[in-house]
């Protein structure tokens, strides 16, 4: 009896060293891992010059033409993630009911619009492009052969969640 009583406490001293003494849990309920909130942090340019220079090296790699940035599309883009955030849905419709179109025409854009892509996520801005690039939908907005201009911005909350947007047109 003592045998089996001193084998059961080790056992149980081994598992509570196994054990998260914080509190705090890395694993969802499915067990997967919980996402870590990715802090935006920093100068906003630099992040807008990285998906930018992600964005063109895969329009190259497939033999299309760079993308420079516009302010017009950036601050269509801007608007739309935080009305993504005040709505709660990522959708292309504004709390207003304006498309993508409308809002690129009230940012005075010149250019033609090709499209938007968009996302609500914990990741950061070359996961969720890596995420646009295995949808249809996006992928052919971000890889449009006609597109010469890109507008891209983000919103994100006190939680940690961001609203992404971008913007593709054609120059005007």
């Amino acid at each position: 009896m003592t045998r089996i009583f001193s084998l059961l406490l080790i056992c149980l001293v081994a598992l509570a060293a196994c054990t998260d003494v914080s509190g705090t849990s890395t694993l969802g309920a499915d067990g997967r891992p919980l996402p870590k909130a990715y802090k935006i942090r920093g100068n906003p340019e630099k992040l807008q010059f990285r998906m930018l220079d992600s964005v063109n090296a895969l329009r190259q790699a497939s033999g299309l033409q760079s993308v420079q940035l516009n302010a017009q599309l950036n601050a269509a883009a801007a608007t739309h993630a935080k009305d993504m955030s005040r709505q709660n849905r990522p959708w292309h419709f504004g709390s207003d009911g304006s498309s993508p179109l409308d809002r690129v025409a009230r940012a005075g854009y010149a250019g033609r619009f090709l499209g938007e892509a968009i996302s609500e996520t914990y990741e950061t801005e070359t996961e969720t492009l890596a995420a646009w690039m295995q949808e249809p939908g996006p992928r052919s907005v971000i890889m449009d052969p006609q597109a010469t201009q890109m507008g891209f911005a983000w919103h994100q909350e006190n939680g940690g969640k961001i609203w992404w947007t971008l913007e593709m047109g054609t120059g005007g």
